[in-house]
């Protein structure tokens, strides 16, 4: 698809969660100093049962940079597949993608002390936009399924950015990136599977 402004979803139920996850982002990181303490993810503290960690630290980010590389991430995501977001399903993939990599995060990599930033769910929300494409029968949609797991994969096998970890000013967690991904496919079969269904049911009960 063609991005033009002519075509952008600007539709209330397309946009309105991007920004506001954008605008709490940003708030995050205005008030980092008074609420990093409380609210960022931490192995440790989480362990402790402050389980809140697991949802809220993906809101903040460890500097301005990365704070503008994710929301830009975000936003270029819903120029390419906001017209399939909903105020439901966004929210749902955004959650599932959010809690799925902190899970993953806290159980298959405890060494991850601390993390921060929204990539991990980006990713999640990548794949979901990847498989509508599929689903709706756009053939860049292969393509991009394709290319996130093999992006996923060398980082796996070959580390990550060193010049994305300066800009940055951090480690980049590639395994938050592997997790939400997972997430994001986990909601993505879920919802396609229920989305099929109430197709059926809807053409079996039809006039």
């Amino acid at each position: 698809m063609t991005l033009t402004f002519k075509n952008l979803p600007l539709n209330k139920q397309h946009s309105l969660l991007v920004v506001t996850i954008a605008l709490l982002a940003v708030l995050a990181y205005l008030f980092n100093d008074k609420i990093d303490r409380l609210f960022v993810y931490q192995y440790q503290l989480i362990s402790q049962g402050e389980l809140w960690r697991t949802f809220t630290g993906h809101f903040l980010h460890t500097n301005g940079i990365h704070l503008l590389l994710n929301l830009a991430a975000l936003i270029l995501l819903w120029a390419l597949h906001g017209h399939f977001y909903t105020l439901t399903n966004y929210s749902l993939l955004f959650i599932t993608s959010a809690l799925v990599c902190s899970a993953g995060l806290f159980y298959f990599s405890p060494q991850i002390h601390q993390y921060v930033g929204l990539s991990g769910v980006l990713h999640g929300i990548f794949v979901f936009g990847a498989i509508m494409d599929i689903r709706h029968k756009d053939k860049t949609g292969y393509l991009l399924f394709i290319g996130v797991w093999l992006k996923i994969a060398h980082e796996q096998f070959y580390g990550a950015s060193e010049q994305v970890s300066a800009l940055i000013d951090a480690n980049v967690a590639i395994d938050a990136h592997l997790w939400g991904a997972i997430g994001g496919l986990i909601f993505s079969c879920c919802y396609v599977i229920i989305s099929i269904k109430k197709q059926r049911c809807a053409t079996q009960t039809g006039p």
